[in-house]
């Protein structure tokens, strides 16, 4: 078999699942992983890197996204609890939805588009009335991330990232994440389908 790619992380790891969903100048992530230990998660204009130890089998993850676009780590937020981990990713240009999270075009069964916070481009900032599982607009999320979590600490451009994880743990309840089967907002797969219509909500 052909080893894994540079966004699959470690060959020797597994993948951590990642629900997935944007607005016109951000993106929302959250690494879907219990319990995890000795985590490492690092933010780059144009890659987001994790690695740690969790689930319900401990076994070790790694994973490595390498953005469709670049992003901003000094406006970016993160929040981390007892099973997820939750980011607010600034994109560097504001403008038309991304047609996927990934630079490549290839599947990848551990990235889920995150049906509870996803909304269609034209609806405009602010999301639903619940705010996607939180009980918050994106204001009010906005707000709670930079209250309860932290900033990616000044890491820019390439310059490698820094570890925002340590010492920021929150024992907060950000939504279960169940009921995800597909990577694309219509529930048929995901948008990094290579020959796949781009749907019109990206």
């Amino acid at each position: 078999l052909p080893a894994m790619s540079s966004t699959s992380g470690d060959s020797s790891a597994i993948p951590a699942p990642v629900k997935w969903a944007q607005r016109n100048d951000k993106l929302y992530l959250t690494i879907c992983l219990e319990d995890v230990q000795n985590k490492q998660l690092d933010l780059t204009s144009n890659r987001l890197t994790f690695t740690g130890v969790g689930g319900t089998d401990r076994k070790p993850h790694s994973t490595v996204i390498d953005f469709y676009a670049e992003v901003n780590p000094d406006e970016s937020l993160q929040m981390a609890n007892d099973r997820e981990i939750v980011m607010s990713i600034r994109k560097k240009e504001p403008g038309p939805y991304w047609p996927r999270l990934t630079a490549d075009k290839v599947k990848r069964h551990w990235i889920k588009t995150d049906f509870n916070r996803w909304v269609d481009e034209d609806e405009g900032p602010g999301g639903d009335e619940d705010g996607g599982g939180f009980g918050a607009n994106d204001n009010q999320l906005e707000s709670m991330l930079a209250q309860m979590g932290g900033g990616f600490g000044g890491a820019g451009g390439g310059a490698g990232g820094m570890d925002f994880l340590k010492g920021d743990e929150e024992d907060f309840d950000l939504g279960d994440g169940e009921g995800l089967e597909a990577d694309g907002p219509d529930g048929n797969g995901e948008k990094d389908g290579e020959d796949e219509e781009i749907p019109p909500l990206e």
